[in-house]
């Protein structure tokens, strides 16, 4: 019988009430296939993913292709999200056997979780070269009951090819230099797309922690070209349909190259990374407007985070569906939510005031996406005050009539890695924007994980409602958590962060660590569950890798921590570092977070230590190093000897001042802003 509706994944709970008979992971699982002697069909997917939508309304809400499933194969649904392990060992198998992966992966597999036929999507009728479902169920059932010997040597060659694949960085002889770092630059730039921004052609993803990386380098360099390139990517990203015009937010991706039209799918990793690159760059816009595109963006990712995403014990959904279900029981469609015509502007706003909206946002008659429907763009400002109210007025009705519709659902499920990042983003953009508020909503996130999902010491993946899964955490979630609270530790120069984040990084030593290549990492933990092989990718891809999400705790936490500790995480940073290299060697896109985390290292990493007679007050000296100090420094006021970073920093003739440091060098303590404001300056 199917035994999805306990689960703490939507995705999975959308299965079941299918008539297939889905288990979830687990050791029985394995157990009925052995004991049965028949394969494991193993379906994944995640709650947000459009074809998985419709692979289940096509083949697993169908009874008889339900039975023939039930009979031939003990099935098992996975939640990508929750059990990214798996997620990474099948799908490395799946582009190994069919040149390409994707989301609905399904895979076939011995009893012992060996793969021998893995695929992605198939459609109920044979189309376009490819075997329908049930075709493909009946072929696989035929050669697993006939032509034993041909499923027991092709797994056995996958299982060695996926053992072969996660033996670690090769020892490359490479440094963290700065001309490492400019030839990565270099040749990120030279895939630049110069008319539309971003890199590469459709589908167009945004590179979320190269924005990052990049603008950390042109705080180093000062080299105009790349600003540049970081400039012309976030205006078109947030000029185009990729990104909500009316609520904020951006989508997974841009189905062309224009970015104009999205996958409608919001996921909050990617709006995490994308407020923390946005709110870095408001800090160095000069706009004559009133707030330039950056600070407006900055403020709508977040309103999209705490209104859209966030939920009743205070952490952040993961996603939002990218279809819409307009009547119940049929196949939701894609953009509904979203898109508009002419006549639907008219009808929520007026004639006169929906042509105008018609014309600001690029609707048409024609349309951009579907039978004559566009997704809303944003090419122009207004032009003065009145155009500004006037959007404003519009912008408000054109919301209220769109939450009337049908709204996508919702994947409720907290992820820690994915909170982690909202929680850096939330308190970064809290200090480049002065809104505390921020900084609040990133405390309520980081209490919340703290109390449910460190259990005994250790971090679950993810919870839903309130109620944790059982999945263990992965290298990123102890990464970004980390990262997190010690964004928190700088937001409020409290002590209590730090030792939270301290604890979980040690944590994070001891059970992922290669004990074989020091600065080498696993993604899960050396007492987590046995697969086919022991995960870790150092490629940064939609989410940056655990490997480079750890490599910048451990430089954060080696920057705020005592001496002793400051020297072990340093050692480990640096280690990590030059495992990394040769990833900004040879996949420079792929290694956006391995950058950021470089520039940093390089510079230091810059400290800012700002004494003064109370942290909840912020001085002068903290305004003016929130702002001037450049991406992955370590900006911090509290009283002295409060903290580590304060430890022997006294006040300077009873007034705050500031201690400037790079790495272990440090300068003498300034007390004015334009002092400080020279400090930082100087590379």
């Amino acid at each position: 019988m199917n035994q999805l509706a306990s689960a703490t994944s939507p995705y999975l709970r959308q299965h079941a009430d299918n008539p297939v008979d889905w288990r979830q992971w687990d050791a029985g699982a394995l157990a009925e296939a052995a004991a049965r002697d028949v394969p494991i069909l193993l379906s994944i997917g995640y709650a947000s993913c459009h074809w998985c939508h419709v692979m289940a309304h096509e083949s697993f809400e169908d009874l008889a292709t339900a039975e023939q499933m039930n009979e031939n194969f003990v099935c098992v649904k996975v939640d990508r999200e929750e059990r990214p392990d798996l997620d990474a060992v099948y799908m490395n198998a799946t582009v190994a056997m069919t040149g390409q992966g994707g989301w609905p992966m399904t895979c076939f597999l011995t009893p012992d979780g060996e793969p021998f036929y893995c695929g992605t999507y198939y459609p109920k009728l044979p189309r376009g070269g490819m075997p329908s479902f049930t075709q493909l169920l009946t072929a696989i059932t035929d050669t697993w009951r006939t032509r034993r010997d041909e499923v027991d040597q092709a797994s056995a060659q996958v299982a060695a090819a996926l053992r072969a694949q996660t033996s670690g960085l090769p020892d490359a002889d490479l440094t963290i230099t700065a001309e490492l770092l400019d030839h990565a630059v270099a040749a990120v730039l030279r895939d630049e797309d110069d008319k539309h921004g971003g890199f590469g052609g459709a589908p167009k993803f945004p590179p979320s922690a190269l924005l990052e990386g990049l603008l950390r380098h042109w705080e180093r360099t000062g080299e105009p070209a790349v600003f540049d390139v970081v400039a012309r990517t976030t205006e078109a990203m947030a000029r185009g349909g990729i990104y909500d015009q009316l609520r904020g937010g951006f989508a997974r991706y841009s189905v062309d190259a224009a970015w104009v039209v999205p996958h409608f799918e919001k996921m909050l990793y990617d709006n995490a990374q994308l407020l923390r690159a946005y709110a870095h760059l408001a800090r160095r816009s000069t706009s004559a407007l009133p707030e330039s595109l950056s600070h407006r963006v900055t403020r709508e990712i977040v309103r999209f985070l705490l209104d859209d995403l966030g939920t009743a014990q205070g952490g952040f959904a993961s996603a939002l569906d990218a279809d819409t279900h307009l009547e119940p029981g049929k196949p939701g469609v894609e953009g509904a939510t979203y898109v508009w015509t002419p006549a639907e502007l008219a009808g929520a706003l007026g004639a006169i005031d929906g042509a105008w909206a018609a014309g600001f946002f690029g609707v048409t008659t024609a349309g951009n996406f579907e039978q004559g429907t566009s997704v809303l763009t944003r090419y122009s400002e207004p032009a003065g005050a009145e155009d500004n109210a006037r959007l404003e007025h519009v912008r408000a009705a054109l919301i209220a009539a769109r939450d009337r519709r049908p709204q996508p659902e919702r994947d409720d499920k907290v992820v820690t890695a994915w909170n982690g990042m909202a929680i850096t983003a939330l308190a970064e953009a809290a200090a480049a924007l002065d809104e505390p508020e921020w900084v609040a909503a990133a405390v309520r996130c980081a209490r919340f994980l703290l109390a449910e999902h460190a259990v005994d010491g250790r971090l679950r993946r993810a919870s839903l409602g309130g109620v944790v899964g059982a999945a263990p955490g992965i290298l990123e979630d102890y990464a970004w958590l980390v990262t997190g609270l010690l964004a928190l530790h700088q937001a409020t120069g409290e002590l209590g962060w730090l030792e939270d984040a301290q604890r979980l990084l040690d944590t994070a030593i001891e059970h992922f660590a290669d004990a074989d290549q020091l600065g080498g990492w696993f993604d899960t933990a050396d007492d987590a569950e046995t697969l086919v092989t022991r995960p870790r990718d150092p490629i940064d891809g939609a989410t940056p890798a655990g490997a480079s999400a750890l490599a910048e705790a451990l430089l954060t936490a080696a920057a705020a921590s005592d001496p002793e500790r400051a020297a072990r995480y340093r050692e480990l940073a640096d280690r990590t570092l030059e495992r990394g290299a040769i990833v900004l060697a040879r996949a420079p896109r792929s290694a956006g977070q391995w950058l950021a985390v470089a520039e940093a290292a390089l510079r230091g990493p810059l400290q800012v230590a700002i004494a003064a007679e109370s942290a909840s007050r912020p001085t002068e000296l903290l305004t003016t190093a929130r702002l001037a100090a450049p991406g992955g420094s370590v900006v911090l006021a509290a009283a002295p000897d409060a903290v580590p970073l304060l430890a022997d920093r006294p006040l300077v003739r009873n007034a705050a001042a500031a201690y400037v440091c790079r790495g272990s060098v440090c300068d003498l303590p300034v007390s004015t802003p334009d002092q400080l404001r020279t400090a930082l300056l100087r590379n």
